[in-house]
């Protein structure tokens, strides 16, 4: 599948909206490109198809796997356990809108998740998601040592390859 254009924009919004946006994120636990997309297709009256939205969480996991590479390189080791983690999670949401389902929470990410893992005879995904969930608990807590950040960026880049040959 190719994807589309990468746009990045920088965008100067009130605090007051910019306040709600993030809590509304933090309440969805969806990021604020899922956000934006949402409200884009709104406001042109498009309705979001099963492809279309696949293509974008496959370019978001993509780029948030570069920007976790960038930073581990920087040595920005919590910011990159943060972009490991929603680079996991948007790949398992472009398998899921794959087969037409929608995943609204990180409940149904790991549900899914076991799910896919049972079906394809494969409870190796379940693991590696496991470790880029533990990874997404650093961000907030940061006792992971950088050696195992590292090791565990090697997981969460295993669990995207796999997860890519899922996508329907």
């Amino acid at each position: 599948m190719e994807i589309g254009a990468l746009i990045s924009l920088e965008l100067i919004l009130p605090k007051r909206i910019e306040k709600r946006l993030r809590e509304e994120c933090e309440k969805t636990g969806v990021s604020i490109e899922e956000l934006a997309l949402e409200a884009l297709y709104k406001g042109l009256n498009e309705k979001i198809d099963p492809s279309d939205r696949t293509e974008v969480y496959m370019g978001l996991s993509e780029k948030y796997l570069r920007d976790a590479e960038d930073l581990l390189a920087r040595g920005d080791f919590i910011q990159a356990c943060e972009k490991l983690w929603g680079s996991a999670a948007v790949m398992v949401k472009a398998v899921a809108a794959s087969r037409g389902i929608t995943i609204l929470s990180q409940g149904e990410l790991f549900s899914f998740v076991r799910k896919i893992g049972e079906g394809e005879n494969d409870s190796e995904l379940r693991r590696l998601f496991s470790v880029a969930s533990t990874l997404h608990q650093n961000f907030y807590e940061n006792w992971l040592h950088k050696d195992v950040i590292r090791e565990y960026s090697e997981d969460v880049k295993q669990l995207i390859t796999k997860l890519k040959k899922l996508i329907k």
